[in-house]
């Protein structure tokens, strides 16, 4: 693939009128207000039929998985095409990209909701939770979190951690500890809550197991919103468990596999660090429109800034960041049309190049508008603010680093 189709094109400019009815006129309460983003995206879901959309797709799921559990034959499914697979995946790609040109933190808010809670809970859980949480994720009816990092973890999210669930002895379990930096925290009704199994041998031996939790549930505590540089957009929030008693229908899965809350992280890693090429595609496109027309309109010395040369360059390594951020997400798309994906490391390197150029993107654009670009009311200033954490969520660049450098060095 090495351009967006017509089809992609005509869906392209009605999120952009959505976005330019629907969500422009809130910017300021999103931004500098304490204004939540969920019900503007549940008002996007449900106007591009992403809603209906959804519940299909689980109910043929549901549907497939207990003609498995019950051994009888599964529904028919036409199988798609691989155009298909590609295309839907440009699908969901397009309103990340939109809706980053001017509140990346209402995708934030959006992915790990119906991204990585959901997915979570779809990719481990039983039938029956699947059902009980899996599907109000999806629909946005309800709001989900993805609870891993710590107050002292930071990027050694698994060595680090100290929260714990411990057998109560009646098929229970007993949970304590606390998370930070939870995005939609605050306002969570399902949240994935990942812990050490307390079962007597030392922290780095005990295996890593989620459990689902409710809002309002006797021992959890959600922070209000924390205030932060960037995303004002996404509620960020601390958790916190003492005490909580949950029954065995809360464990993931129902099973305290070794190590499985390890290989669900993981996958989802690799979900989020792809993500961040269509996020830094919207930045970037947006920060670089805004140049150019400033670069057009602003006079210094008798001229268009545009015709400096040193303005020219910045406008250049813009335009070559772009590119090939475009050729990433493009990249992604053809490789789910013959059914690939990326691996970890892929992933990794994906996130590393589109996070720092995102990030160059904004400050050169910042620079470029000189005192202006210091002013909210310029619009980069945000832009640069909310691509910083880019480089810092899903992993840091030092850690994308080390995942890309040990698939090398692998033998």
């Amino acid at each position: 693939m090495i351009e967006w189709s017509e089809q992609h094109k005509q869906i392209r400019t009605m999120v952009r009128r959505f976005i330019a009815a629907e969500i422009v006129p809130h910017l300021e309460e999103l931004e500098h207000g304490d204004m939540p983003p969920y019900d503007l995206l549940r008002k996007m879901l449900k106007t591009f039929g992403v809603v209906d959309m959804a519940r299909a797709q689980f109910a043929r799921r549901i549907a497939r998985e207990k003609a498995r559990a019950e051994n009888t034959p599964e529904p028919e499914e036409r199988t798609k095409s691989p155009e298909e697979v590609g295309n839907e995946l440009a699908m969901r790609m397009l309103p990340i990209i939109e809706l980053c040109r001017y509140s990346p933190g209402m995708v934030t808010a959006l992915g790990v909701s119906v991204g990585l809670t959901a997915s979570a809970i779809l990719a481990r859980g039983t039938i029956a939770q699947k059902e009980r949480w899996a599907l109000p994720l999806l629909t946005m009816e309800k709001i989900g979190a993805w609870a891993i990092t710590e107050p002292g973890s930071g990027s050694d999210a698994f060595g680090a951690m100290k929260s714990t669930a411990k057998r109560d002895g009646n098929g229970g379990y007993l949970l304590n500890g606390s998370k930070t930096f939870i995005t939609n925290g605050p306002h969570a009704d399902t949240i994935v809550f990942m812990c050490k199994l307390d079962d007597g041998r030392p922290p780095q031996d005990r295996a890593v197991v989620s459990f689902v939790l409710d809002k309002g549930m006797p021992g959890l505590a959600q922070s209000k919103r924390l205030r932060k540089m960037g995303l004002h957009s996404s509620p960020t929030g601390e958790l916190s468990v003492a005490d909580l008693r949950v029954g065995k229908e809360h464990l993931l899965g129902e099973r305290e596999e070794q190590n499985s809350g390890r290989k669900d992280a993981k996958s989802t890693f690799t979900s989020e660090r792809t993500g961040v090429a269509a996020m830094a595609l919207g930045i970037v496109e947006e920060c670089l429109r805004l140049s150019v027309d400033y670069a057009r309109t602003r006079v210094q010395f008798g001229q268009p800034i545009g015709q400096f040369q040193l303005i020219q360059l910045k406008l250049a390594k813009m335009e070559v960041a772009r590119m090939n951020i475009q050729n990433l997400v493009f990249r992604q798309i053809e490789m789910a049309s013959q059914g690939k994906s990326m691996t970890l490391a892929e992933a990794s390197a994906c996130k590393l190049y589109c996070a720092q150029a995102a990030v160059e993107t904004c400050l050169e654009a910042v620079q470029l508008f000189g005192g202006n670009g210091y002013m909210a009311e310029y619009r980069v200033e945000q832009l640069c603010r909310d691509a910083k954490v880019l480089q810092i969520y899903g992993g840091t660049d030092e850690i994308q680093v080390t995942h890309i450098a040990r698939d090398l060095l692998a033998e």
